[in-house]
């Protein structure tokens, strides 16, 4: 992954802000001061077209991008009130989703004006603060990792849903992660079928000290003559635990282990 450079230092003094979340927009303004008019995207603005899959596999499974319809009238909006500004801060969320809005936003607004991009993990004035003094650019490899994610949802998506609606039912949804999820227990199922049981025996001895008399416990046979021990019949078991009757044991060693368990 490459290293995020630095953006140059903002100039101007009008600038707009956008954040994906209104709720965020009157408390970051109040933070900036004069001069920074914060709006919201309302998540993502561009993106690919729900009527089809929107990815080229014949061209480099390139994505085939559009202003979503519910949206054109936002984006309109936020083109009226960039007119007037110098410069854009984009301070959508710092995950992926949130830097592949930032990039369609910097396209689509960033023409003849200066672009940055702002994240902070807090709405505070000292965290607000610090990353408009500090801001850098759009990292594209979040971008690119966000359209891969994006493509590889439809490729799988749009390719296995409508064979679920004709073998399950309508509205049935396959994803990248669920598909995969179910091909791994049906492969699991398929191995449970064709398991073939076997007999398997075990045997088990009760132990005590003799003098004085201690708390018994239970020891299991590991082994006979050095061989890992596999009992396939009840008298095999009969035979060695008869065996076993007739010897003299000792406890040869003592090893204490601690184990964790993670469900």
């Amino acid at each position: 992954m490459t290293a995020r450079k630095a953006a140059p230092k903002p100039k101007g003094k009008k600038a707009l802000v956008i954040v994906e979340s209104p709720a965020k927009c009157r408390t970051i303004e109040k933070i900036l001061g004069k001069g920074y008019t914060v709006q919201a995207s309302m998540g993502h603005i561009i993106d690919l077209p729900k009527s089809k899959m929107g990815v080229d596999p014949a061209n480099g499974f390139k994505p085939q991008y559009i202003v979503l319809a519910a949206k054109r009238k936002r984006l309109g909006e936020l083109k009226k009130l960039i007119k007037d500004k110098a410069r854009l801060f984009l301070a959508c969320d710092p995950d992926r989703e949130g830097e592949a809005i930032s990039w369609h936003l910097a396209n689509e607004l960033g023409k003849d004006r200066e672009v940055f991009r702002v994240t902070f993990q807090e709405i505070t004035p000292a965290a607000v603060r610090n990353a408009f003094d500090h801001p850098t650019e759009v990292d594209m490899d979040k971008v690119h990792a966000q359209q891969a994610r994006r493509i590889l949802d439809r490729l799988v998506g749009y390719s296995l849903s409508p064979l679920l609606w004709k073998t399950v039912a309508k509205g049935l949804s396959a994803g990248r992660v669920q598909s995969v999820a179910l091909r791994i227990i049906v492969d699991q199922e398929r191995l449970i079928r064709a398991f073939v049981p076997r007999e398997y025996w075990t045997v088990d001895a009760v132990f005590s000290k003799q003098n004085p008399p201690q708390e018994r416990f239970v020891a299991a046979l590991d082994s006979v003559n050095g061989v890992k021990s596999e009992i396939a019949a009840r008298d095999e078991a009969g035979r060695i635990a008869g065996g076993i009757r007739q010897q003299t044991f000792a406890v040869t060693s003592v090893r204490k282990q601690e184990k964790r368990r993670q469900p």
